[in-house]
Formats: structure tokens, sequence, C-alpha cells
């Protein structure tokens, strides 16, 4: 029995890893956000609810000034107020943000969100692991390798998960008539709204590619033309 205690403490270790990055999250998002109630987006949140066969969507706006949107595992969609500002600001358009929207609700169809909070566990587990492991007979670097590994790992199953939720938005804007240039156009403008991202290379971005995303887009629209 003793030789299986280190594997119990692991699988303790990352459930409760879970419970806490979860629990924490829903603190974050309950005390820094409040309802989505801007006019300018109030139609897009009716089209893209009649889209789906639903009353218009509820969203909410996360009250940080970055540029982001974001899905939280009990299935709420967010804005930052960073976007809105951009909004108020011209700097995007109001089918520009439902595009956004429409992304994070395919996080949310595909159960990305719920997914990532137990990926983040496991990543804490696999650190720890081979921290040890590597600890032991590379020493000084075996820890600064196992965060690697575990980055690696994050960052591939993120550009998944993105990719998916790209093309759930892109179905989504066609079929409420936004079409899906907003979401295109949106993209370019990221990294100057955003941000640079840094010289990381691009196996350890966590999303993918402006270019590459783009290029999804488009073979998508390909295929689904009529023929």
């Amino acid at each position: 029995m003793l030789r299986f205690t280190p594997i119990l403490l692991i699988l303790l270790y990352a459930a409760a890893m879970w419970y806490f990055s979860l629990w924490r999250l829903k603190a974050e998002l309950n005390s820094r956000s409040t309802p989505l109630d801007h006019p300018r987006l109030k139609p897009m949140l009716q089209r893209l609810g009649k889209a789906m066969d639903l009353p218009p969507i509820r969203a909410h706006v996360y009250e940080i000034p970055a540029v982001n949107g974001l899905a939280a595992p009990d299935g709420r969609v967010f804005l930052t107020r960073g976007f809105l500002d951009r909004l108020d600001r011209d700097e995007v358009t109001e089918a520009e943000l439902a595009s956004v929207i429409a992304h994070e609700l395919g996080h949310v169809a595909h159960g990305h969100s719920r997914r990532r909070m137990v990926d983040f566990a496991g990543q804490n587990v696999i650190r720890a692991v081979l921290a040890g492991v590597l600890g032991r007979f590379i020493p000084g670097i075996g820890a600064w390798l196992a965060g690697l590994v575990a980055a690696v790992v994050a960052a591939r199953l993120s550009r998944q998960d993105e990719f998916e939720a790209d093309a759930f938005a892109s179905a989504l804007m066609i079929k409420a008539g936004l079409g899906t240039e907003p979401q295109k156009s949106l993209f370019r403008k990221l990294d100057r709204l955003a941000g640079p991202r840094g010289a990381s290379p691009a196996w350890l971005m966590s999303h993918p590619r402006t270019d590459a995303r783009i290029a999804a887009i488009e073979k998508l629209e390909s295929r689904w033309q009529p023929r």
C-alpha cells in the first residue's frame, strides 16, 4: 500500500489544484464583472441568440483594461472593459466584438474552459513530477526543463482549442448574417490593440498566429460555399 502513496498524493494534489483554481477564478470574475448592457452591442447579442434559436445572448464585462475575451468554466462569456473602451473610441466595430462573443461561445460549446482547468492542474502535476525526476539527473536545470515541457504541452492544447472556437464563431457569424469578415478584420487589429506578444516561438504561443487563424477561416469558407 505504501508504494502507491506517492501516486495518491499526486492525484490529491491535482484535485486540490483544480478546485482551488476554479474557486479563485469564480471569485475573481464575480467581484470584477458587470452585465454587458452596452447599447451598441444589444442588437449583436440578439442576432447571435436568434441564430442559435435562443433568447439574446447574455454576456458580462470583466472590468480590466486589457483587450480580451473570456469563457468561464460555468458557461459565462465575458468581454473586457478594454475591448468596450476600444468600441467607444471606434477602434473596433460592433460586429467585430460580436465575433469575440461568438468565439467565446465556441469555447463553451466545446467544453474548453472546464477542460483547461483540468489541464492546468495536470500541468502542475507534470511540472512537479518532472522537476523531481530531472532534478536528480540534471541538477540546476531539471526544474527549468520540467516547466518548459509543461508549457509546450499547454500551448499546443490551447492552440487547438482556439482553432475549434474560431470555426464555431465563423459558422455562427454566418448564420447570424454577419459573415466572417468582422472576425478576420479583428484578428488583423489584435496585435496593435493588445500589444506585441514578444518573440516567443510559435510553438510556445497559447494562441495561433494571426495569419494561420485567418487562413483556417478562409479554408472553411471555401468548403461551406454552395457548389
